[in-house]
């Protein structure tokens, strides 16, 4: 298994440019040391990867699924995070073809927000909400992945994440995890998330007919 090793991406804002809704600390934290964190352990296990392929021990290969899974998902998921948020303001605004996607699907952009909130506030421990999009049937879905696990392990192609790991949140909002919820649309990228939406849309058009 030869994988090319991951780097840390650049940030596209300052880490005070989400305030108020999400502390400069809290950014700096939450970059510096949980996602660099991921990418580093990540780096670190294909080295371990690349020796148990030369020893041929199948049986290290297959300790070795668990951290990979979390530690590449804790790397996909804040690179997905970090460009889905922009400073109040300057998120842009949804694409008329998101627009109308969300609003055959959930009545209302209004509506969307209340079942995704709802959806994620109710996750027991830690993990994402999302809004992803299903090829198979060419439509939008909000789900919620536990840990770090990536949304492509539901056959979903991300558009919109929220990380409710409590590093994301408890220096600002303590145990408040709906305040949290109900702040973070402040500085959603909807500009980014409606480039997401398009992409996916056009690999679904190449690959299938979505019926």
């Amino acid at each position: 298994m030869s994988f090319k090793k991951q780097t840390l991406p650049e940030l596209p804002y300052d880490f005070s440019a989400l305030e108020p809704v999400i502390s400069g600390q809290i950014m700096e934290v939450h970059y510096t040391k949980h996602h660099n964190g991921y990418v580093n352990n990540f780096n670190a296990l294909l080295d371990k990867v690349e020796e148990a392929e030369a020893k041929n021990d199948l049986q290290k290969l297959i300790s070795l699924q668990a951290g990979l899974k979390f530690n590449g998902g804790g790397h996909i998921n804040h690179s997905i995070f970090w460009t889905n948020l922009a400073p109040k303001g300057k998120g842009g605004d949804l694409s008329k073809e998101l627009e109308k996607a969300i609003s055959s699907k959930y009545g209302s952009l209004e509506n969307m927000i209340k079942k995704f909130t709802s959806t994620t506030v109710a996750i027991q421990g830690s993990g994402w909400g999302w809004l992803g999009y299903c090829p198979g049937g060419d439509t939008l879905r909000i789900t919620t992945c536990a840990n770090q696990d990536p949304l492509s392990t539901q056959g979903l192609v991300p558009l919109l994440g929220i990380d409710v790991w409590e590093h994301a949140y408890y220096l600002q909002y303590k145990s408040a995890r709906p305040d949290y919820l109900k702040a973070i649309w402040d500085v959603i990228n909807w500009a980014n998330v409606s480039q997401r939406y398009a992409a996916a849309k056009g690999q679904c058009k190449a690959c299938c007919s979505c019926k």
